[in-house]
């Protein structure tokens, strides 16, 4: 898991938590920021997960990159 991943997720939770707060007391400005901030704790997420998997993608061909090289006779 990369920082991305992490803090997105985060965000998304506090955020989730604001639009909760915001509609228990009425504050509709408080669920506007809640909303916005999931939103955008998604999206940073997303880009986090998608960022992993080419990590991934990458150090995989890396491996069989190597893998050919020292099976060649």
């Amino acid at each position: 898991m990369n920082k991305d991943q992490v803090k997105g997720r985060a965000e998304e939770v506090a955020g989730k938590t604001k639009k909760v707060v915001g509609s228990i007391v009425g504050n509709e400005h408080l669920k506007d920021k809640g909303r916005l901030e999931e939103a955008k704790g998604k999206v940073r997420s997303t880009y986090g997960d998608a960022k992993h998997q080419l990590d991934k993608k990458v150090d995989e061909d890396e491996d069989q990159d190597q893998d050919r090289r020292h099976s060649r006779p």
